[in-house]
């Protein structure tokens, strides 16, 4: 057991600690029982208690069992930050069901490979995005939407600035097989028994790979329940501890360390549907914000506003996220600002969130953490996986609790991200790093070939994927460009196909139909022909090179 960061372990937590050996939902059931009137929720100024949380969560449930979701199924959940994106999230568990997170900004050939991976017959949605997933009613297992509008959570006016799909009217447009949130709500079917527990299948969040398509990574409530209460236990949360949700809520940071943990605490979270530096600033003074789990870009930002000073942000106790490294021109503006230090952390979806975080009484710059309750963190060689010491770089591998049980159907995938040591199962993370004498785990690079676009992930196998749905393109090879504003961003080198034509810009504008606007290339090069390997593998990494030498 790696325990060499033991010396700089916080006082209050404890090395392992037991889990309740219940569902998740229990936690929401715990809480409305005993904070019934206190707000789970603060939307735009709105309130949403914790008594009302549950009883929604309830109602829905019903009426997912009722439209045929049985124990087990797999749902769809396809919305921004939202009151209902909770609601939804916790009407799925207490119908015995499976959450299927999925990015807001998925579209159509997204979409359809995740019903046809998934064999969801429901989706929720939002009422932006049903113009995405209704066509797709039919397709497949899909049989059902049930979309909300965002402003039905408003309840009480304001005067901050709201997104454009906030603003929305309440108005769910007649459709086959769409049906109106509110509508389900008042149908008021009563679910059957809660029958979930520890070892049943709680969420599949998708992680991209190198395989070319998304992965479902599989957890159980026993791995989601282990970093709900571990980062809560970590941080000494408690509460009265006020939540700003300023992170995706379907991405791992936002649902377990953000919504789930807040919920377990009996706390509350004051949601943002979209990222807006000014909105941010007046939440943390209204809404007397104590903890704050971001990215640093989001950080960097806000201490950018040229009218920060006009806020009191004093009201914050707890500041720190994950990512990308925290600058340390920026951490040091943010220490003048609010006497915090920003505390980083490490975490994958195999991981359900954070595996490692900073103390907060000892947290280094740019670095990822200390292994936190209960997980064995090492570093081994990349080629010969013999486990390495303090100060040498090799990849980095893990075991603890919130470990996931494997990727959804894929048991060859599964297996290759395992290595064995001491005896012991340990999940290959495909990240290069290293420790530094006391434990503290720093990141050098990726194994895995992957492109980090502004803090997006963006994984050229899967962007190529979707490209070869284009009929007009033939092979494609996707790589980084250099970028002044993002660092580097994506570019496809495109063979077209014979007797095909396409220019650049409408290759590009059908990316923008077909798959997240992140992952789209920015940059579209024609070749005759992609340099190969004697063995037909084409040369990605020649290109990357290339590319990059021409800055």
């Amino acid at each position: 057991m790696f325990d060499r960061h033991y010396a700089v372990w916080p006082e209050q937590v404890p090395h392992f600690l037991d889990l309740p050996k219940t569902s998740l939902y229990s936690n929401l059931t715990v809480s409305a029982l005993r904070y019934p009137d206190h707000p789970a929720i603060i939307y735009y100024g709105s309130r949403l208690t914790y008594r009302d949380l549950d009883i929604q969560a309830t109602a829905l449930a019903g009426y997912l069992q009722q439209a045929g979701v049985q124990s087990g199924d797999r749902v769809l959940l396809y919305m921004q930050n939202s009151a209902q994106f909770v609601i939804g999230f916790y009407a799925i568990l207490r119908a015995n069901a499976v959450v299927v997170p999925v990015n807001p900004m998925n579209r159509k050939a997204e979409l359809e490979y995740l019903i046809d991976d998934t064999e969801a017959s429901l989706a929720l949605c939002g009422l932006e995005l049903l113009d995405n997933i209704a066509p797709l009613v039919g397709y497949g297992s899909l049989k059902e939407v049930i979309c909300g509008a965002y402003s039905e959570y408003l309840s009480e006016k304001t005067t901050l600035d709201l997104p454009e799909a906030v603003q929305l009217p309440a108005h769910i447009p007649e459709q086959d097989g769409v049906t109106p949130w509110q509508d389900a709500l008042r149908a008021r079917y009563e679910p059957g028994p809660l029958t979930t527990g520890p070892d049943d299948l709680c969420v599949i969040p998708y992680s991209s790979g190198t395989t070319g398509n998304p992965k479902g990574c599989v957890h159980t409530h026993h791995s989601v329940m282990a970093t709900t209460v571990y980062c809560s236990v970590w941080g000494n949360a408690q509460h009265d501890t006020v939540q700003l949700v300023s992170v995706p809520m379907f991405h791992v940071t936002g649902m377990q360390v953000c919504m789930n943990a807040s919920i377990y605490i009996g706390g509350t979270q004051v949601v943002m549907t979209r990222w807006d530096r000014k909105t941010a600033a007046q939440l943390i003074e209204q809404e007397q914000i104590t903890s704050w789990r971001n990215i640093s870009t989001m950080v960097i930002d806000l201490l950018s506003d040229p009218a920060i000073d006009q806020y009191d942000l004093s009201s914050l106790a707890a500041i720190g996220g994950g990512g990308a490294a925290m600058p340390i021109a920026v951490a040091e503006k943010l220490m003048a600002k609010t006497g915090l230090e920003y505390a980083e952390g490490y975490g994958l979806s195999e991981t359900i969130s954070a595996t490692h975080m900073n103390p907060y009484h000892a947290p280094k710059p740019q670095c990822l953490g200390i292994p936190i309750i209960g997980v064995d963190s090492r570093v081994v060689d990349v080629e010969g996986l013999h486990e390495l010491g303090p100060n040498e770089t090799g990849e980095i591998v893990l075991r603890g609790e919130q470990l996931f049980q494997g990727y959804w159907r894929r048991p060859e995938a599964t297996e290759d991200a395992f290595v064995e040591l001491d005896g012991e199962r340990f999940f290959r993370t495909g990240d290069l790093g290293y420790f530094d004498d006391e434990g503290y785990f720093f990141l050098v690079d990726r194994v895995k070939r992957m492109i980090n676009a502004a803090g997006f992930k963006v994984w050229p196998a899967e962007v190529e994927a979707l490209l070869f749905g284009h009929p007009a393109i033939q092979e494609a090879c996707v790589i980084s460009s250099p970028d002044q504003r993002r660092g580097e961003t994506t570019k496809a080198v495109i063979v077209l196909a014979r007797g095909q034509q396409a220019t650049a810009e409408e290759i590009i504008a059908w990316c923008q139909e077909n798959m997240s606007a992140y992952k789209c290339p920015k940059h579209i090069e024609f070749v005759s022909e992609l340099p190969k390997s004697p063995t037909g593998k084409v040369l990605w990494r020649a290109l990357q090179e290339a590319e990059w030498a021409k800055a």
